[in-house]
């Protein structure tokens, strides 16, 4: 074999080795098998045509030729000139390919399906780098610069693939090069005969002289392979996280690549919600009246190896001027255009651009990049939002729950990939979404059903001091133990969902802010969250919350009418008496911010007086006697007694209405301030929600997680105030309990008594009977005649 044809063979397979880096890219390694069928050809035509000899240019001609009727050959043979030439029609088919295979590759995670469009690219590809290496290395005769191609190949593969097996892609990969390296030395020395050094090994061998420094070329290459396999491991890593200001973000590197990589977001959300001082994060200007659903969105985290989500890596492309139409969503769900403007803080470096979901379009310089699938923008070449100001364009999906329950099955190459669950997660985390959803009637019964076991009657407690967890078993000793943040919930109802094939994934990044005076929203870190995405064909990704007290419940997953088996508002008896009651009356017990909405509480919240009526035996003095005792009783106690049947009246239940719901959440806060006061806290109405929380938490010196259950019910309050469409929340009433208790467990036994048996918000009592004897009087002021003697008249 003279040695161009051994170079020749050397490029092909040095263009194969370095192809294997695509195999983990895809779930199937058939297109490999096909690639060197066609690669043999190529390498065939090129070597015969240099042996007839043709010039260099017509070589690399003929080889362009037989690589386009080659693929016109596998890929349009129906529409190609008697199957092999290539017409117009097979040149738009394999442009239709082409194009089918870019959108597969924004829509599918790795490993990918081969579909054609991926197999024509994966096929396509490989076949122009083998052109080039051939070109170079042996019609050119310059192996060195052959390697460019090679490391374009394997490049590419590498960037999209985080598979532990790299460094064995790279071996291979490296070893082909100098495979190729070292055929076209051999060639060149045994053009020159004898160089140096060594004898011929048999008397025939011609090529003897040559022998010694392929051998020393061998060895420097296998020392150069062992060396860049080991430095990198001595090499620092760089890590970054999703919420975190310092600025690293996802990925590693100055982001110049196209793709994105991955990180765990788990720790940086925890520390966020754990920060001592809460810091704002963006400031939010918006269209939208409704603030319950504004939702920031950072990155989706759709892959799930059993431990954790973390988000797949991404093509992405350069940022569009209108973003297309989200994925699944029709024509017939309702949808409002909202357009926000966005302020970073100046110390805030995120390399994703928090915006709503989903945007339908952005405004914002530096250098950004888009990824399609989950609709975000990643900053490029170190680009962040360190003080950055932009506009998004995002839409307001408001889909009917018939629509959700109606919605048909999904296409089958996205359920496959978003309903896949390792085989090592638990068996009990499948067992228990079949449990809870049994008797559902679609996936979106199931997926409501999952929703309010974790978040209103599956017995789960909020707690941000929970740890993340570790290993396979981490959801199912978060579905034993119930306590956790919203980590632990939104990972376990995805989990679940996908176990019951409802498409799923994980977002990441900021439940809806705090309204300010000025009439714009504030986002601080303890809003930072995470929450479920379920797919529903005919909407696309739907928003669910099953974190308790974090959030708002989406609409479309409540019931239209208040469940009958709550209690009714107590009423007034129709013999009540019309004289002035002790007890407050809604507009005299009534803070400011209960008479925003009209949500004060209820005459009957109060002791009811009762009247005694008939005679009993044992003569006149008797009944006497005992009421006397009684009021001796009564008068010492009823403060104690007046309190309980308050606190039970607030902390009761409620309609499950938006008015039903801002009456329960103003019920829960002032029994919140009013326990809090009788420990000797004082109410200070002055101050915001969040600002009278940490006033309380400090000054009742409460642990975390009593601690955590006060800023729950403010942030809750603040819902209620400030949203146009107050949800439900869960949880409060224990919230409120938890405090109350954690409040008693840090004063001592006197303070205690005090606020069992003489309360010092008991004097609401007094106020309120003072404020409504000043009303009667002002009324009957109003009412009185009022004579005057007309002027001029004479006596």
């Amino acid at each position: 074999m003279s040695g161009r044809a051994r170079l020749a063979l050397c490029a092909a397979a040095a263009t194969l080795m370095a192809s294997c880096a695509l195999l983990p890219l895809v779930d199937q390694p058939t297109w490999l098998i096909l690639t060197m069928l066609l690669v043999t050809v190529q390498t065939g035509v090129g070597a015969a045509a240099r042996r007839v000899p043709l010039a260099r240019p017509l070589t690399v001609a003929a080889q362009v030729l037989v690589t386009l009727m080659l693929l016109t050959l596998v890929f349009a043979r129906e529409q190609a000139v008697v199957g092999l030439i290539p017409g117009p029609d097979a040149v738009r088919h394999i442009a239709d390919l082409l194009q089918q295979g870019s959108d597969d590759v924004n829509r599918y995670a790795i490993p990918a399906p081969l579909t054609d469009g991926i197999k024509l690219m994966l096929i396509g590809g490989v076949l122009v780098i083998h052109l080039l290496v051939d070109t170079l290395a042996v019609t050119f005769r310059g192996a060195a610069p052959a390697g460019l191609p090679l490391l374009a190949l394997y490049s590419v593969a590498a960037g999209l693939s985080d598979g532990a097996a790299d460094w064995l892609w790279f071996l291979v990969a490296a070893a082909g090069y100098l495979m190729l390296l070292l055929a076209e030395g051999r060639d060149r020395l045994a053009q020159w005969g004898r160089v140096f050094g060594g004898a011929p090994r048999t008397p025939g061998d011609r090529e003897g002289g040559a022998v010694a420094p392929v051998r020393t070329g061998r060895r420097i290459g296998a020392v150069a392979l062992g060396v860049a396999l080991v430095v990198p491991l001595a090499l620092p890593a760089m890590q970054g996280g999703l919420l975190g200001p310092a600025g690293t973000g996802v990925g590693t590197g100055n982001g110049g690549g196209g793709t994105i990589s991955a990180v765990n977001p788990l720790v940086s959300l925890r520390d966020s919600l754990n920060v001592d001082t809460d810091r704002q994060v963006l400031s939010l200007r918006t269209s939208t009246t409704d603030l319950s659903d504004m939702y920031v969105r950072i990155v989706s985290l759709d892959d799930f190896d059993g431990t954790t989500w973390k988000p797949s890596q991404r093509h992405i492309i350069g940022v569009p001027d209108a973003f297309p139409t989200p994925m699944g969503l029709g024509a017939d769900v309702r949808r409002t255009t909202i357009r926000t403007t966005i302020t970073a803080a100046d110390w805030y470096a995120q390399d994703w651009l928090p915006m709503p979901y989903p945007p339908s379009g952005v405004k914002v310089g530096g250098n950004w990049r888009y990824e399609p699938v989950g609709m975000t923008l990643v900053g490029d070449h170190g680009q962040n939002t360190r003080g950055e100001r932009y506009e998004v364009t995002s839409l307001d999906v408001q889909p009917s729950a018939q629509q959700l329950a109606s919605a048909p099955e999904p296409p089958a190459a996205l359920k496959r990939e978003y309903t896949k669950v390792p085989s090592r997660l638990p068996k009990v985390v499948a067992r228990t979404a079949r449990e809870i959803t049994e008797g559902a009637t679609s996936h979106y019964d199931e997926a409501v059903k999952l929703q309010d076991w974790f978040a209103v009657n599956g017995g789960f407690q909020y707690d941000t001091q929970v740890e993340v967890g570790r290993g396979p078993d981490a959801i199912a000793k978060f579905l034993e133990k119930k306590q956790g943040f919203c980590v632990h919930f939104s990972f376990a109802m995805a989990a679940m969902a996908r176990t019951l094939g409802i498409p799923a994934r994980v977002a990441v990044g900021f439940a809806p802010g705090t309204p300010q005076a000025d009439g714009s929203v504030s986002v601080s870190l303890r809003d930072a969250h995470a929450w479920p995405e379920l797919y529903f064909e005919g909407v696309g990704w739907t928003r669910f919350e099953p974190t308790p007290t974090r959030g708002t419940v989406p609409s479309y997953t409540q019931p239209d009418t208040p469940s009958s088996s709550l209690p009714e508002q107590a009423l007034p008896s129709h013999g009540s008496s019309t004289a002035p009651s002790a007890a407050a009356s809604p507009s005299d017990d009534c803070t400011g911010r209960m008479r925003r909405i009209d949500a004060c509480g209820d005459p009957s919240a109060a002791p009811a007086a009762h009247s005694g009526g008939g005679g009993t035996p044992g003569g006149p003095w008797a009944p006497l006697i005992g009421l006397g005792v009684l009021l001796v009783l009564a008068i010492p106690l009823s403060p104690m007694l007046w309190r309980a049947r308050v606190r039970a009246a607030r902390l009761g239940g409620h309609a499950r209405t938006e008015e039903g719901a801002a009456a329960h959440t103003l019920a829960a806060w002032q029994e919140l301030t009013d326990s809090a006061w009788d420990v000797g806290i004082l109410p200070d109405e002055s101050q915001t929600p969040r600002k009278a929380a940490a006033r309380i938490v400090r000054l009742g010196h409460l642990d975390p997680a009593a601690g955590a259950a006060v800023h729950r019910v403010a942030e809750a309050l603040e819902q209620a105030l400030y949203a146009p469409r107050p949800r439900p929340v869960a949880g409060l009433a224990d919230d409120v309990r938890r405090v109350i208790a954690a409040l008693n467990g840090t004063v001592g036994r006197r303070t205690r008594l005090r606020a069992l048996l003489a309360p010092r918000s008991a004097v609401r009592v007094l106020w309120a009977a003072s404020a409504r004897w000043a009303n009667l009087k002002a009324r009957a002021t109003a009412a009185r005649p009022t004579l005057r003697r007309p002027s001029g008249q004479r006596g």
